[in-house]
């Protein structure tokens, strides 16, 4: 058996939906806070509705498992900001209880979801693995301590451990009206209504965006790799950055929707909001040696995507 965390998510469910084709048996845990049921319909899975905050709830759906994907997570920076004490019970209380009832069940691998935030500012490019850590948020604080609980499960108690620092993922399914959303679905959805969207900052800010399927490919090969290339890192942990390693700035998005859509799409330029980071992309080449991870998906394609997602959705919904 199979636990994903969060599994009803925006990553969650594709994960689900990948582990499901590969014949595995899957067990979901997530407390629909942001997560849809209907992201996981007809799919043969075993539902259980909690909050990884709550140690028995996780306790009962880690039993049995044999592998964790623990993607659940409070995951938006300026929600941290707002609301530290929310941030610490879900992505510190809540990686602890998924990371000990892994332990306490015999759990042979846990492959969990860090952050490219937990770099912070640093000037540095590209981001490595190997770089020292600078996180400015309470989110990218919560997500440097999963790797260090992570790495402590490993050498007290044998748990292999896999984290992934997730870059910028977009993609379908990523909710443009929730407050955790990334900005491209927001981009995404505006433009395909032939509006305007808005840029906090000169929109010269770089990211580098990665499309959720391959962000699944890295999940499914991270729990797979060899244990002994895992521990052979440079670095005390086994984490790995997953990302497209190019970077892209808001600028440039916006003129690859034009281009997709056809539309004028008007930018209103904001102030910068506190906590952004200017700068970042990543060195993948750790995840393609060590994992065999290759994006597959350009920026234009995985735009594609999901303009085509947001338009078979309002179909729907109309």
């Amino acid at each position: 058996m199979v636990l994903v965390t969060g599994g009803a998510g925006f990553l969650g469910s594709h994960l689900v939906e990948a582990l499901v084709k590969e014949g595995a048996r899957v067990r979901v845990l997530d407390n629909l806070s942001t997560g849809k049921l209907e992201n996981l319909a007809g799919l043969p899975v075993e539902f259980i509705e909690g909050d990884i905050a709550d140690r028995e709830t996780v306790q009962t759906a880690v039993s049995g498992c044999s592998l964790i994907f623990h993607q659940a997570a409070l995951v938006s920076v300026p929600l941290s900001i707002k609301e530290p004490l929310h941030n610490h019970l879900s992505n510190v209380n809540g990686t602890f209880n998924v990371f000990d009832a892994a332990r306490d069940c015999g759990v042979r691998r846990v492959v969990y979801a860090s952050s490219a935030a937990v770099y912070g500012n640093l000037p540095k490019l590209p981001k490595q693995e190997s770089d020292s850590l600078a996180p400015i948020t309470p989110y990218a604080a919560a997500k440097q301590m999963s790797e260090i609980m992570a790495g402590a499960y490993t050498a007290s108690y044998g748990v292999e451990m896999v984290g992934l620092r997730y870059m910028n993922i977009f993609g379908p399914r990523q909710d443009p009206s929730s407050p955790y959303s990334g900005v491209l679905s927001i981009f995404c959805r505006r433009a395909m209504q032939g509006q305007g969207v808005t840029i906090f900052g000169d929109g010269e800010q770089t990211r580098d965006f990665v499309y959720v399927g391959d962000v699944v490919q890295a999940n499914l090969r991270a729990a797979q790799a060899s244990v002994l290339k895992l521990v052979n890192g440079e670095t005390p942990t086994a984490v790995f950055n997953v990302g497209r390693g190019e970077q892209t700035s808001l600028n440039q998005i916006v003129d690859a929707l034009r281009q997709i859509t056809g539309h004028d799409i008007p930018v209103n330029y904001g102030t910068e909001r506190e906590g952004d980071i200017k700068h970042s992309y990543a060195d993948i080449s750790r995840a393609r040696n060590i994992l065999g991870y290759q994006p597959q998906t350009s920026i234009l394609d995985g735009l594609r995507e999901t303009l085509a997602w947001f338009e078979e959705s309002e179909r729907v919904l109309a």
